[in-house]
């Protein structure tokens, strides 16, 4: 009876195996191939138009409200955003909902592409209900353009303030004409040294921009053509680290048997891409000005808000342990502070990898029989008041041995998914693995969550401690074996 018993766990521990092949979703960002001589259809126009870009981190973060009217005689569900060529590449958490209506969810976006080279790219909003002829519709765009500023002058001195610039146009690309429109800015702090002047038009004494503390505006503009532009750059005061992340391996392994969730994060490496220094490093100067703690263009501390309840956690880089790390948990809270082991100054790099434990319940539901859903972030990493580009980011999600039928769903756009086995001790076929390649992401989408779902049946919890058992029973037959053997050299008596 027990044999059959054995025998019918093992059966079944197996036998998702056998099942049909993980289900892999496909990406949420999607392409379309254009022409090259394409232009968009003029069947809308802007009846007014606000954009904002905020310089306060080291990303500009643009938002634009706009008034869009369909003036074709038909309803009308494609709208075209333009941005200027090799800008598009660099465009990240680019999100379009209605402006009266935020509750309706983001809107769908896909890219356009030409087939040859041309000077504009687009992006191709979907409006999910067709706007019908002379009506209004309020869309709220907003999206982070990454490796957009460039310090000037490009070295300074230890203790100098750093300054940024920013290049933009003060009319806000459209494939569309736009009756009215002006472009705020919102500046770290008031000093802005420099700034391109446009003077009054004919009739107006009055230059552009208007400048009230940290906020510059450019305009109003009126009756502006489809495809205008007038070039702006702006330096402005900009004393922090100017953070970016080549490549984020975020590598989570989920253990029911456990009950548990661990989490690495490799940054490969995290890069100062700020002002230079234009002399050699003074540990003498840097130990004296944090007395009284200056601001600084270089990299002190990061700092790693958990979820609750995380332990565990530890920092490494090539040399090992980092321990000037400061760790601190609880039911409400969960902190990490990292101290690297030197200033991270412009042009620095510094590769490290973080890891901590979690409590799998915090993340995962049973939906019904076999049937769960995980939560997690899809990034964690430092929050800053400076921000933080991450231009790759991969995320491996190591299931159970044993899970099949993987879904996944999250907000953030993802170049290529897949679903491979990962091997590791007492393993036997592998576990299942789920990897999400992103780019352009920002530290602003910590909030941005990672469903996945999948079938786990209670039997593949069984296919370890089995593996273990046939381990144990096969290395003690085979020192029995040996031991039978008769190895002696004379006869028997």
């Amino acid at each position: 009876m027990r044999s059959s018993v054995l025998s019918f766990a093992c059966f079944a521990a197996i036998a998702p195996l056998c099942a049909a092949a993980p289900n892999i979703s496909k990406p949420l960002s999607s392409k379309q191939i254009l022409p090259s001589n394409f232009k968009p259809p003029q069947v809308f126009k802007n009846a007014n138009l606000v954009r904002n870009v905020n310089l306060e981190k080291s990303y500009p973060r643009e938002t634009v409200n706009v008034v869009i009217e369909n003036i074709d005689s038909s309803p009308q569900s494609e709208y075209y955003l333009p941005f200027e060529p090799g800008t598009i590449e660099r465009i990240g958490g680019l999100e379009v909902r209605d402006k009266k209506n935020a509750e309706a969810g983001p809107f769908q976006v896909e890219t356009a592409e030409y087939d040859s080279y041309s000077p504009t790219e687009f992006y191709l909003i979907h409006l999910p209900t067709p706007l019908a002829s002379k009506a209004q519709q309020t869309l709220s765009i907003s999206y982070n353009v990454l490796s957009a500023l460039s310090p000037l002058p490009t070295a300074i001195a230890q203790t100098d303030k750093q300054y940024l610039q920013y290049t933009f146009s003060a009319h806000t690309p459209s494939a569309y004409s736009t009756d009215n429109q002006k472009t705020k800015l919102k500046f770290p702090s008031s000093d802005v040294p420099d700034y391109t002047i446009i003077p009054g038009t004919s009739g107006s004494t009055s230059e552009d921009p208007q400048v009230q503390g940290s906020s510059f505006t450019y305009g109003p503009y009126e009756k502006t053509p489809a495809g205008s532009t007038l070039p702006v750059t702006v330096r402005y005061e900009f004393t922090k680290p100017v953070l970016h992340t080549a490549h984020l391996q975020r590598d989570i392994y989920v253990s029911h048997w456990g009950g548990a969730m661990m989490v690495e994060e490799l940054y490969n490496p995290l890069m100062n891409i700020g002002a230079k220094l234009k002399e050699q490093f003074s540990r003498v100067e840097w130990q004296r000005a944090a007395y009284y703690n200056p601001p600084s263009a270089a990299l002190k501390e990061m700092k790693f808000p958990l979820t609750p309840g995380s332990s565990d956690a530890y920092v490494v880089d090539d040399i090992g342990n980092v321990s000037t790390t400061h760790w601190r948990s609880g039911p409400r809270e969960a902190l990490l502070e990292l101290r690297p082991r030197y200033p991270i100054f412009g042009d620095w790099r510094y590769k490290f990898q973080v890891g901590w434990n979690a409590e799998l319940k915090e993340y995962l539901r049973n939906i019904g029989g076999d049937r769960f859903v995980l939560k997690v972030p899809f990034i964690e990493g430092p929050k800053m008041s400076e921000g933080l580009e991450y231009e790759r980011v991969e995320v491996r999600v190591i299931l159970p041995e044993g899970a099949t039928n993987v879904e996944f769903s999250t907000s953030i756009p993802t170049l290529t998914n897949s679903t491979t086995l990962y091997r590791t001790y007492m393993d036997t076929v592998g576990r299942t693995t789920l990897t999400l390649v992103a780019q352009n992401v920002v530290d602003g989408q910590r909030e941005s969550d990672l469903y996945i779902t999948y079938e786990y049946p209670w039997t593949a919890g069984f296919r370890k401690p089995l593996t273990i058992f046939t381990g144990l029973v096969a290395v003690f037959g085979a020192t029995w074996a040996i031991g039978q053997l008769d190895v002696s050299i004379g006869k028997k008596n």
